[in-house]
């Protein structure tokens, strides 16, 4: 039929997730993939756990000071009855979610969202970190980043944590952490 209109392609949904130690970079990097998508005019939500206020109770900001706005959910769940008319979503510090994640982010993806979730990969014992696994095991794509050892300049391995708390999650900065390569850290 000559009025018939060509079907529109399905969109197509995948998780991305960025990873590394602390000061590696993942939250600029996803700040940048969310700021790149937005410039493209796709819908964008950007959620943050609840327990991370280090610099802002409603942005997502990077060490370095460059942030979004983003809302902040007490567990993955509440992601899924929020996104609602959405091409994009960001999740940083994916680490501190349950691990209903990345049932989550597959449900997303399914329903054709591009999520993208930053997060450490390692706690400060150099173990899997929360979700993460899991979530990288899912994945299209995961990219890892990497500080800089402070100790030798090497590339970082693990967040080494200099307080003396033993709390799994202990949310810090410089006075708390330190980016150190498998050397200087299996040296401590």
């Amino acid at each position: 039929m000559l009025n018939e209109k060509p079907d529109t392609p399905k969109k197509q949904g995948c998780i991305e997730v960025v990873c590394g130690s602390m000061f590696s970079g993942k939250t600029e990097e996803l700040i940048r993939r969310l700021k790149r998508a937005q410039f493209a005019k796709q819908k964008v939500e950007i959620y943050k756990p609840t327990v991370d206020k280090r610099y802002d109770d409603l942005k997502v900001v990077s060490h370095s000071g460059i942030e979004i706005m983003s809302t902040p959910v007490p567990n993955s769940t509440n992601i899924l009855l929020l996104a609602s008319d959405v091409d994009v979503i960001g999740i940083d510090e994916a680490q501190f979610f349950d691990e209903e994640l990345p049932n989550v982010c597959t449900e997303l993806a399914n329903r054709g969202i591009r999520v993208i979730a930053a997060g450490l990969d390692m706690d400060f014992l150099g173990k899997p970190f929360g979700p993460m696994p899991a979530l990288m095991a899912i994945a299209e794509h995961v990219t890892k980043v990497q500080a800089i050892c402070v100790k030798c300049g090497s590339l970082a391995y693990v967040s080494h944590r200099t307080s003396a708390s033993e709390n799994l999650v202990l949310l810090g900065e410089t006075d708390s952490y330190e980016p150190l390569c498998r050397a200087c850290y299996n040296e401590g």
